[in-house]
């Protein structure tokens, strides 16, 4: 929620216009989530070290979770807590990322344009 506070902010002081800001926190985010997939890309090969943070299980029921859903769950990747990990099992499952970013891209920009209405509305 930080980034929405911080487009808030941005949003009130009224310098800026707010279409750029919007489509500056949605190019970051979305840049965020390309990271968060090329980590998923690699990190299975780790999955038998002691220090892996996620139990075989746990890799393995999101697995199936992804493999249910696929690429649709991309649209829960704005969701505060679930989206970086959906982000992360996309690259896990091989997503491609000529689908990935356009998926992320409307859930990540999605929740800055309502974020930028509500805010905008609420000021007159």
């Amino acid at each position: 929620m930080q980034s929405e506070a911080l487009l808030v902010a941005l949003l009130l002081k009224t310098e800026y216009a707010p279409w750029a800001l919007v489509a500056v926190a949605s190019a970051g985010n979305v840049l965020g989530s390309v990271v968060n997939w090329a980590l998923g890309r690699s990190i299975e090969r780790f999955k038998d070290r002691k220090w892996f943070p996620v139990s075989p299980q746990v890799l393995e029921k999101a697995q199936a979770q992804y493999a249910r859903y696929g690429k649709w769950s991309l649209l829960l990747s704005w969701v505060p807590v679930i989206g970086d990990p959906v982000t992360v099992m996309a690259g896990v499952m091989r997503e491609r990322l000529r689908v990935f970013v356009p998926f992320v891209m409307v859930a990540k920009s999605g929740r800055y344009i309502v974020v930028a209405w509500i805010v905008l509305k609420s000021t007159g």
